[in-house]
């Protein structure tokens, strides 16, 4: 598949190639080396495509235990409430109360990120605008400093 480069080094006393020459021989080379790392890529999206498979296969594996182990968890810690005296709807009504309470803050935790997939920032950057400066000013104290944080100045941290 490898050929002699139309450049390589010649004996004293040979003729080098001509430019047009040299220009025809990689213009026909053109299309091998894009074709070998077209090749190469699809060989490395199929493998890729099937590491992702698996994972999804993986995590999948993964929600199903960790939902076992969940149950078993709650269902363990039910039935102790009850050996301690606690009446088994109470134990049921706390064991509710308290995933009602965590999905609660999951459901608030996704809507204060829902904002931050619509790259605020970077489609603010992209406007045209008829102004060479910021779309919105940001409103600034007697001092000049900003009165409140703007989103992506904002970290989170868990």
């Amino acid at each position: 598949m490898s050929r002699a480069a139309p450049t390589s080094f010649k004996e004293p006393g040979e003729t080098p190639d001509s430019l047009m020459d040299t220009l025809r021989s990689l213009w026909h080379d053109i299309p091998r080396l894009f074709s070998d790392r077209v090749e190469l890529l699809s060989l490395e999206l199929h493998r890729a495509g099937l590491a992702l498979l698996q994972i999804v296969v993986l995590g999948i594996g993964l929600a199903v235990v960790g939902i076992t182990a969940w149950l078993i968890l709650w269902s363990l810690i039910i039935t102790g409430l009850t050996l301690v005296g606690l009446h088994w709807m109470g134990a049921f009504a706390l064991a509710l109360a308290v995933h009602v309470m965590i999905g609660t803050w999951l459901v608030l935790r996704v809507k204060t990120l829902l904002p931050k997939l619509r790259l605020p920032a970077t489609r603010r950057h992209l406007m045209f605008s008829s102004s060479p400066g910021p779309v919105t000013p940001t409103p600034r104290t007697h001092d000049g400093l900003p009165t409140e944080r703007s989103d992506h100045d904002r970290v989170f941290i868990p």
